[in-house]
């Protein structure tokens, strides 16, 4: 039986990369593993040789030690693989396919997941709906930072490529269809984007940077990226993005200078609850700055997508109140402008295969847009390390060498 290597979350700024077993069709008891899961049979899985499994922010917010992750969880939600086993109730995959896996895991049988709600599934997680790979709270299901990676539900989980060549040449685009590229859509769609609207996306992340590309495949007239982060801007430019530094003054008055009028009509976070506020304040942590700012920006009337993560649980929250997420929001400002909010997990598949056809037929470059950039599993703590400190890079780990294969 093969070995495997995972990468693990150690302590506050800490990853290492280890060994773990190999993955069976039974979940095992381990770090972050919900003692109601530990037993339950997978027939329904398949095995994954992991193809690419990239480092996302919400992953970096654990390992800064924001969350209740206990020492030792495997790490990665975003995940594409080779099937090398599969369980016996798996019927429509086989060995040797290529699949995108969503980041939210799905039974694809609970009233949530039959009305296309797969980020709040009712069965994966005992403790509250919607579950996630490696991820804290979200059940235990094992991450895939790892050279082998359990799938259960594939039939319904899994996104096959239809073809595996093809899929190898374009793998650094087709790995962000297990997380930031429908997460970053799904907040430009619930953010009302379509053709000739303006949009201001806050955060130049790997997920903002994937919301603004998103916008203009929607067809959005002029997309705006706000940061604090001048390589991340500069990242945003490079694919056509007006930009806004918030550390520079108001936003509404630099998106005056850029449209006429102090106000857009779509608006997206894609920070989350680490935000740091705006002007004179982009110095220190303010975790209700971004949607303030989205309320005061985004015309009467306008939608605000918000695919940035927000916790119950922040032990390093500035605040009593920020650490179980009480914000001071300006509801009433929202209230006033009659603004829609949409929150929470991306729905992945309510979107993953339209992305995947617009990837293979040269729709979009999303990999350039996020500045995808593929390196070893043992360099992992590097990426993590350099992601921290606000490398411009989407971070794509590379367990099995098939990315230098293609």
């Amino acid at each position: 039986m093969p070995g495997n290597k995972a990468v693990a979350y150690r302590e506050p700024g800490v990853v290492e990369v280890v060994d773990i077993d190999y993955p069976t069709f039974e979940l095992r008891d381990g770090p972050g593993v919900n003692p109601a899961n530990v037993g339950r049979k997978v027939p329904h899985g398949v095995i994954l040789r992991t193809v690419s499994t990239n480092i996302c922010g919400s992953d970096q917010h654990m390992v800064r030690g924001r969350t209740t992750a206990p020492p030792g969880l495997i790490l990665g939600h975003e995940i594409t693989g080779e099937i090398v086993e599969k369980g016996p109730d798996v019927e429509f995959l086989d060995v040797g396919d290529i699949v995108s896996v969503p980041f939210n895991i799905a039974c694809g049988r609970c009233r949530n997941c039959k009305e296309r709600k797969t980020g709040i599934c009712l069965n994966v997680n005992p403790d509250r709906p919607g579950s996630a790979y490696g991820y804290v709270d979200m059940g235990g299901w094992v991450g895939g930072q790892s050279e082998y990676v359990l799938v259960p539900y594939a039939d319904f989980n899994a996104l096959k490529f239809p073809d595996k060549d093809q899929a190898l040449e374009k793998i650094l685009d087709l790995t962000m269809l297990s997380d930031i590229f429908p997460t970053g859509f799904h907040g430009c769609v619930s953010a009302g984007v379509g053709v000739g609207s303006t949009v201001y996306v806050a955060g130049a992340g790997p997920v903002g940077l994937a919301a603004a590309a998103s916008a203009h495949l929607l067809g959005a007239a002029v997309v705006i990226v706000g940061d604090l982060n001048k390589e991340r801007l500069e990242q945003a430019r490079s694919f056509g993005c007006e930009t806004v530094d918030v550390t520079a003054g108001p936003i509404g008055d630099q998106i005056e200078q850029l449209l006429g009028e102090p106000e857009v009509d779509c608006g997206v976070d894609a920070v989350g609850f680490e935000a740091r506020g705006h002007g004179s304040e982009s110095s220190t942590e303010h975790p209700a700055a971004v949607l303030n700012g989205l309320m005061e920006v985004t015309r009467a009337g306008g939608s605000l997508g918000i695919p940035g993560l927000y916790v119950t649980g922040d032990p390093g929250a500035s605040t009593e109140a920020a650490k179980v997420g009480s914000l001071s929001l300006r509801l009433g400002l929202g209230w006033a402008k009659s603004h829609a909010f949409t929150t929470g997990q991306c729905p992945v598949m309510k979107y993953n295969r339209s992305l995947m056809q617009a990837i293979l037929h040269d729709k979009v470059q999303i990999a350039k847009a996020v500045n995808a950039r593929a390196i070893s599993l043992t360099d992992a703590p590097t990426g993590y390390h350099e992601f921290d400190e606000g490398a411009a890079t989407k971070f794509v780990l590379n367990p099995n060498d098939y990315i230098k294969a293609a």
